[in-house]
């Protein structure tokens, strides 16, 4: 049997500093630019060419022994966040968020919001804040973004006070990440979706470029700038890339199989299926090169996929993701998560072509792919007559 050589080692130590870097920099969406060229620094620090679009997003390209059917690893660079909605007599601020997050984890936020002034810091508070104001009702009072403000530390007691110091609607506001790493590899902080499959992703990136890999075919390593809001890989695809792989959080909770450790490979999210094909292809990696992994389905969640397929984009697409728990909100995962997704991913660049008819966009029944349909062996198959 012959054996395939081993991956090239993922260093841990880059791929931590580089989660911690992204974190220190605010990126909710709309408010991506220095991510977007802290990353393009660093992936031209690899020698790797990218492209840089108009709003931003990346995309990065290792060639490969043979330009097509083209690969393409995506994760973004945009998290949650919120806006300026209007401003109170008080001086305090009315709140819209950025992408889907109960305001039940702004509560107690530190934040940004940025002026055309400048940053100010603040925090979001419920409307009743004060027990020995409000007694009780701290407790009984609604849920929801219509019960929080955000209170700038500053000296604005007023609407006039907010706007003379230039805070106004439409202001973004970036969350503290308030990250921890814990020494038994935990890391728990806000948006790690996706800052750290971005991480996974450049330490992958380096890991190839350091070995002086060549992948079997141009494999594109894209960053987007919009997922949050659903807009994701829409526009950063280009024509000769036939499978995508999306790198995200896969959400840890009762009733599903993702783990904080191990990659978990989904099978489908709220748009349905992904490939077959490609699905299975990233499971026999994982198998073959004695990554840990799971499978799990996620009903209520989409990814950068979402939105290159709804775009029209006739592409294979699989989801690799790193677990995650209380996902949008003050989330944790494992160190193992991160360095697992980032071996599959070498793994992924690395590996033979199996639909060697994907590099034409339309062809004949010639090479197109098959399913196993033939019942499994041990199996008692029922006819009806």
């Amino acid at each position: 049997m012959t054996r395939k050589p081993a991956l090239p080692p993922i260093d841990r130590d880059y791929l931590l500093e580089t989660l911690k870097t992204l974190l220190s920099i605010p990126s909710p969406t709309g408010y991506t630019d220095e991510a977007a060229r802290w990353t393009c620094a660093e992936i031209e620090r690899m020698g790797v060419e990218f492209e840089l679009t108009r709003r931003g997003a990346i995309r990065a390209r290792i060639p490969g022994k043979a330009a097509q059917p083209a690969r393409a690893i995506i994760s973004h660079l945009d998290t949650l966040g919120a806006q300026v909605a209007g401003i109170k007599d008080n001086g305090r601020m009315r709140l819209a968020p950025i992408g889907h997050w109960s305001a039940r984890f702004a509560e107690g936020a530190r934040c940004t919001v940025f002026t055309g002034r400048g940053g100010y810091r603040g925090a979001i508070l419920p409307l009743k804040a004060s027990g020995h104001v409000y007694n009780e009702e701290i407790d009984t009072q609604p849920v929801g973004w219509d019960h929080v403000e955000l209170r700038v530390d500053a000296p604005m007691q007023s609407a006039a006070d907010a706007e003379r110091l230039g805070v106004a609607v439409g202001d973004i506001i970036a969350i503290d990440p308030q990250p921890e790493f814990i020494d038994n590899g935990y890391i728990a902080s806000r948006h790690l979706d996706d800052k750290a499959g971005a991480a996974a992703m450049l330490a992958a990136m380096k890991a190839i470029t350091e070995a002086k890999v060549t992948p079997v075919v141009d494999t594109l390593f894209l960053f987007s700038i919009s997922e949050e809001v659903g807009v994701g890989a829409s526009s950063i695809l280009t024509h000769d890339v036939a499978a995508m792989v999306a790198v995200d959080n896969g959400a840890c909770a009762p009733g599903q199989a993702s783990k904080e450790t191990g990659v978990t490979i989904a099978m489908a999210d709220m748009t349905g299926p992904f490939d077959f094909h490609l699905t299975r292809k990233l499971i026999g990696l994982c198998e073959h090169h004695a990554i840990p992994f799971q499978r799990d389905l996620f009903r209520h969640y989409r990814s950068d996929n979402a939105s290159a397929v709804e775009g029209g984009a006739d592409v294979r697409t699989a989801l690799v993701t790193f677990g995650v728990d209380a996902s949008h909100g003050y989330e944790r995962t494992h160190e193992d998560a991160l360095l697992s997704v980032a071996r599959l991913l070498t793994a992924y660049a690395r590996s033979a072509v199996d639909i060697a008819r994907d590099a034409e966009e339309t062809g004949t029944l010639e090479g197109f792919t098959e399913l196993p349909l033939a019942a499994a062996e041990g199996a008692e198959g029922h006819r009806a007559d």
